[in-house]
């Protein structure tokens, strides 16, 4: 089973189509079976597409570059936590070439308010592959030390929520938390039961996913792992890879995204 992860900060970035038609057809070339994506935005003013949707939302504009390449095997859910930049309804998304079993949104912020940038919401939907029921959330939390909204509280949230859930569940996304830095988010997780597919991998790479500053790490000098796929239960995973990253596909974000295959 293959799955990717990626924060697109979409229609922030120089030449966006190009970078649209660049993820589009590495999905194509790698047939993922589900992709979790992290600021996948719609303009406020876009003109509606259906249900709450609009058409330039950035799930809906892929899916659209998908079919002209052949892609047709792929659903999607979509939903916003807050307004970004104040023009922008930024959201997160679950793609898969399976059927959608049960999908849903439920935030782990304190606030639950749109026109607030720190608020946050999970995305999950639920598969059957090969009969087994899996399910899938596309994370984007906040920081460790956020005194206004505290990683701790949206981890335990979400958490909170998983638990609810039997069945095997990936936990895939930008958590705002560098794993190579101890006793913060990305230890915090681990000690409450999750499983990184990196650490998990029998082949790997550096891990690295974001280099030098960017949107809401403004100061940052390091190499940090944020994008990260963490497993509720030990799976035995064949290899993760960064992507995106100009080694492995050409960039199409400021964050680069984790490709990982489990072995079921």
């Amino acid at each position: 089973m293959k799955l990717l992860t990626l924060n697109c900060h979409s229609w922030q970035e120089e030449n966006q189509w190009e970078k649209i038609s660049t993820l589009a057809t590495t999905i194509q070339e790698k047939q993922y079976d589900v992709i979790a994506l992290q600021e996948v935005s719609q303009s406020i003013d876009s003109p509606p597409l259906h249900n709450h949707l609009k058409k330039d939302n950035f799930a809906a504009v892929l899916l659209d570059e998908l079919q002209k390449i052949g892609v047709t095997d792929y659903e999607y859910v979509w939903d916003f936590p807050h307004i970004g930049y104040e023009t922008f309804e930024e959201g997160l998304a679950i793609l898969t070439r399976h059927p959608i079993k049960e999908s849903d949104s439920f935030y782990v912020s304190q606030s639950t308010n749109h026109d607030y940038w720190k608020t946050r919401k999970i995305v999950r939907a639920t598969i059957s592959y090969n009969g087994v029921p899996l399910s899938f959330y596309s994370c984007h939390l906040g920081w460790w030390e956020d005194e206004d909204e505290p990683f701790q509280f949206q981890a335990d949230q979400l958490l909170s929520y998983v638990q609810t859930h039997k069945e095997l569940g990936f936990l895939m996304g930008d958590f705002n938390n560098n794993a190579f830095t101890k006793d913060e988010g990305f230890d915090y997780l681990k000690s409450q039961g999750l499983h990184d597919t990196y650490l998990l991998a029998s082949e790997k790479d550096a891990g690295i996913t974001v280099e030098g500053k960017i949107a809401g790490w403004d100061q940052n000098k390091k190499d940090l792992r944020l994008d990260i796929i963490f497993a509720t239960k030990p799976v035995e995973v064949r290899s993760s890879r960064v992507i995106f990253n100009e080694r492995n596909k050409s960039i199409v974000s400021d964050h680069y995204g984790v490709e990982c295959e489990i072995i079921m």
